[in-house]
């Protein structure tokens, strides 16, 4: 019962702290920007893990799945179209962090409102289009690595699980980190530079400027960090050149561990953006509902 009362206060926790995410940069326009776009699509991805994927895993802890193979392919096709597209807006994350301090004057030209966008939708598609790939004997045959009645078992074969992997893990990653590393040397460059001339950024407002670019660049550096933690588990099988087994009626720690990391996200937004605390209280108090609220500086 514990365990069953914990869960569902996690799954309830992951739905509430992305809601108010997707109502805060959806109703706020001064919040209609590039970087929250792509935030967007993140909560989205970690909501749904909340709505849909956790209840599932909750129901089935101890219970058989009573739902037919063709519903538990769909749901498994669904969990890693999930996951592949929260890897890969940590990607166009990065990107834009990167983009955002390393060629300031360029960002705006460079990343606009509607290529934000079309890569948000683009990166949907292609995680659809892989998953539907990798799962395609599921597909064919739903409930072929099912051994009795009750189960809703899928089993990547290892050339399956290493496509995965290379894939969902170690080339994003590889390509993040790379990035963040970038960012950190061009950080301390510009530190020398704003302490070898503080009066005339002062007087210009650069200084600002540049330290709300680097504060956003290191919050979605601590929400990589969690992500890497949370997942690795996950992908320790095809790591160690095993077939990886995951199993609906039988929800591992690893699997909830990584679906964990969809509720972590918004707490870490609460903890270090003041326009997510900022647009939290105003709907929490219903402030939202009164006209022109829309405009509310959130800055």
């Amino acid at each position: 019962m514990l365990v069953y009362v914990l869960l569902s206060c996690i799954s309830l926790l992951t739905v509430a702290l992305n809601l108010l995410v997707i109502i805060s940069i959806s109703h706020f326009r001064q919040l209609h920007t590039p970087t929250n776009l792509l935030l967007l699509s993140l909560a989205v991805s970690d909501l749904l893990v909340g709505l849909v994927l956790m209840p599932v895993e909750i129901i089935y802890i101890e219970a058989c799945w009573t739902l037919g193979d063709i519903l538990c392919t769909i749901y498994y096709v669904m969990d890693y179209t999930i996951t592949s597209a929260s890897v890969a807006n940590m990607v166009l994350i990065s990107i834009d962090r990167y983009i955002a301090i390393c060629d300031p004057l360029g960002y705006s030209s460079r990343v606009t409102k509607s290529r934000a966008r079309c890569c948000v939708c683009l990166c949907w598609v292609i995680s659809v289009l892989f998953r539907l790939l990798l799962l395609q004997d599921h597909l064919a045959e739903p409930g072929r690595s099912n051994s009795c009645l009750g189960q809703c078992v899928v089993v990547i074969n290892y050339i399956a699980g290493i496509l995965d992997l290379v894939f969902s893990f170690i080339l994003p990653i590889t390509c993040i980190i790379l990035l963040y590393t970038r960012l950190f040397f061009v950080a301390l460059g510009q530190a020398r530079a704003l302490r070898s001339h503080v009066a005339a950024l002062q007087r210009s407002g650069a200084g600002m400027v540049k330290k709300t670019e680097m504060k956003a660049a290191r919050t979605l550096g601590i929400v990589v960090v969690v992500f890497l933690l949370c997942f690795c588990p996950y992908y320790y099988p095809a790591l160690a050149g095993e077939d990886t087994l995951v199993d609906a009626s039988s929800a591992s720690a690893e699997i909830w561990l990584a679906h964990f990391n969809s509720c972590l996200n918004p707490l870490i937004y609460a903890f270090f953006y003041p326009w997510f605390r900022k647009s939290m209280r105003l709907i929490l108090t219903l402030q939202i509902l009164k006209p022109g609220s829309c405009d509310i500086n959130m800055m």
